[in-house]
């Protein structure tokens, strides 16, 4: 069961007192009043201005490594989520029916006197097959035979698999019609390269504590000379995360996009002995299957070849003993909570037992506990809503192409193009996934566990056989989130994202154009982001771009990747721009067109002032309010190096870059957020 880690204003301030004190600015329903720091000038700090009552009252919960909006809404969510799962466990639903899946699985979970009756005994079979294991054709069979779908679609460039591959399959990117399989890095259980190569003391010592974690995670096992094979595990982990790519390059599928004949794996990756590895994992039907990393596939088959075997099987062993440590007794549970979530993350508390095993429900059948939230949860009304949002935001990113003086005519067609065909899905899918040939069991925690894992690869594979899907969903109707599949063309919006603080139907329209509006013009804003513009608008990967508009294009996005580089979380430590650049992109672009959603929304009236505070002044503080996140040091240093996003505070601050922002709130030269208007970067 793999662990999942599975987004400083004094003018204002007497503007705004002098036209109604902070008690009639409660009167805009959705405005968190009490958050605004009157004694941060927007224009220095605009999310302090927005979030600064917030953050000195708000404290992160102690099981948790951050806090924030996204957590807030979640909150809701898991009510729901909680109340679902509770029902069908209480229910004894009839056998084999999804609702007694539901219920059997979180019941299994919250077992834990059953887990540790059992001891290592479900688990015991695994190392056994592994310390069985007699030669490099063995081992290629034993990584073929255990490849999973433990890719996530939606960030390539922050995957973590302990699998020493990541398995995907996407609709094909020169070949829109049918479905390719890809192979991705992985095996290393910390997030990133970073952890593994990064000099700084700070590393040394989570290093240090990593080997240890191992070692105590052998010993729990029973496992012969822990010390010496912890040594060995760090030491062909940190060989394997010297091969591997940083996350910019990951998430470019220009760089990623390498189709190799399957019989080619043998010349182009020599070491790994694949023809075993391809028929173990069941893909040997492949003609060709993407490298999306070729230099680190080629340098992990060579590890494969040149590290000790029994180096190889210590490996196994521990990252088997790893990813199963929630279904296993509480003291393998505890100690990988201790390194993962406490050292690591900095989460002082462990979240409940009830809590974990509702989540992990959740994410075991997705789609079953999706079902019933949607049934529940999320009214038409909702779905109306968003539609007419969506609507107008489309619109409204159309005419921003319409009116781009940069961009050719020809250049301007394929953009029109991609938004007349983009699929926008709205709650939840059209048609539900089955879960028939899953088996859940009440009294086997393990068992689910790794059945749910094998179902999710061979349902992931069945699709090399099927049509091209473009009603798929790769989020479920629970998760706060939002995603555009730029290979589909499409866009999902799960239900528990249209609920507060991201959208209340009670709230005036302009705080919720800052808010959800914001998200959806970001997800459309994903089709013309640095990597979504890359594909046209039948998912092909093809620069349908003329030399001097993507030349233009690339300079404003660059201008945009200094921007952030140059805000620091920590003294030591940068946003990498670059790194974060395809979600800043979306943020700009899609607040842009979102506030011009807005606009046209009215219809050329003036937008009504509410308690004093205009409707412009509402938009962004809606906007501001959406991205207020508290971290633990840990987790915001992980993030700096392991996510495609910038932390929430800072993808506040992008309304630098809007001309409106400056009047709304009296921004000036001199202020650290002002930026002259030929400095203020457009994309779109």
């Amino acid at each position: 069961m793999t662990r999942r880690a599975p987004r400083r204003a004094l003018v204002l301030a007497l503007t705004l007192l002098c036209a109604g004190p902070l008690a009639a600015q409660r009167a805009i329903p959705g405005l968190d009043a009490a958050a605004i720091d009157t004694t941060v000038r927007p224009g220095d700090d605009f999310y302090h201005y927005a979030n600064g009552g917030w953050e000195r009252r708000t404290q992160i919960p102690n099981d948790r490594s951050s806090y924030g909006s996204f957590n807030i809404a979640a909150e809701l969510a898991d009510a729901h989520v909680r109340d679902i799962v509770h029902r069908a466990a209480a229910a004894h639903a009839a056998a084999g029916s999804e609702l007694r899946k539901v219920g059997d699985f979180y019941t299994s979970f919250l077992d834990t006197a059953a887990i540790g009756a059992r001891g290592l005994t479900p688990l015991q079979p695994l190392l056994d097959t592994i310390a069985a294991i007699g030669d490099r054709t063995a081992l290629a069979k034993f990584l073929g035979a255990h490849l999973r779908a433990d890719v996530d679609p939606i960030n390539l460039g922050t995957l973590h698999t302990d699998n020493l591959f990541g398995f995907w399959v996407t609709q094909d990117f020169n070949t829109p019609t049918r479905y390719s399989a890809a192979l991705l890095q992985g095996g290393i259980e910390m997030p990133d390269r970073s952890y593994y190569l990064d000099s700084s003391s700070r590393m040394v010592d989570l290093r240090t504590g990593y080997r240890a974690h191992v070692a105590r995670m052998l010993t729990l096992a029973g496992i012969a000379d822990a010390e010496a094979k912890a040594d060995s595990i760090v030491a062909l982990e940190t060989r394997i995360a010297r091969t591997h790519w940083k996350v910019e390059d990951s998430e470019d599928p220009a760089k990623g996009n390498n189709h190799w004949a399957r019989a080619d794996f043998a010349s182009k990756a020599p070491g790994l002995d694949w023809a075993a590895f391809f028929t173990a994992a069941g893909i040997a039907d492949q003609d060709s299957i993407i490298a999306w990393q070729p230099s680190t596939i080629t340098q992990e088959s060579a590890l494969v070849a040149s590290e000790p075997l029994d180096s190889w099987k210590a490996l196994l062993a521990y990252h088997a003993i790893e990813d199963h440590a929630a279904v296993l007794p509480s003291a393998f549970d505890k100690e990988s909570f201790a390194f993962f979530g406490r050292t690591l993350s900095g989460a002082p508390e462990q979240a409940t037992r009830d809590k974990r095993a509702i989540d992990f429900t959740s994410d075991a059948l997705g789609f079953a506990v999706g079902h019933q939230y949607a049934r529940r949860y999320f009214p038409a009304s909702a779905k109306a809503n968003a539609q007419r949002m969506v609507a107008g935001i489309i619109a409204a990113f159309q005419k921003r192409i319409d009116a781009l003086d940069w961009m050719a005519p020809s250049t301007k067609a394929e953009a029109k193009a991609k938004l007349r065909t983009l699929k926008v899905s709205i709650g939840y899918p059209d048609k539900w996934p089955s879960y028939a040939s899953l088996r859940v069991a009440a009294n086997d925690a393990y068992g689910n566990a790794d059945r749910v894992e094998r179902f999710g690869f061979q349902r992931t594979r069945a699709k090399l056989h099927r049509k091209i899907d473009k009603d798929e969903w790769v989020m479920t109707p629970q998760m706060v989130n939002a995603v555009n599949l730029p290979a589909m063309n499409a866009l999902n919006f799960p239900a528990a994202i249209l609920e507060p603080p991201f959208f209340d139907a009670k709230r005036v329209d302009a705080m919720n154009y800052g808010g959800i509006g914001a998200v959806i013009g970001h997800e459309v804003s994903h089709s013309f982001d640095n990597l979504g513009a890359n594909f046209d608008s039948k998912g092909r990967l093809r620069n349908w771009w003329t030399q001097e508009d993507f030349a233009h294009f690339q300079a404003s996005t660059q201008a945009l990747a200094r921007q952030y580089d140059a805000y620091h979380p920590f003294p030591d430590m940068t946003i990498n721009g670059q790194q974060t650049l395809s979600e800043d992109i979306a943020d700009l672009a899609g607040v842009t067109a979102s506030y011009d959603a807005w606009k046209a929304s009215l219809h050329g009236k003036p937008a009504p002032a509410v308690g004093g505070i205009t409707g412009d002044q509402q938009f962004f503080l809606g906007f501001a309010q959406i991205w207020r996140t508290k971290f633990r040091d840990p987790a915001l240093r992980r993030q700096l190096l392991t996510n495609a996003h910038a932390p929430g505070p800072w993808r506040a601050l992008t309304v630098r870059n809007l001309d409106a922002w400056y009047p709304a709130f009296d921004v000036k030269p001199g202020e650290t957020l002002y930026l002259a208007p030929d400095a203020r970067i457009r994309t779109w």
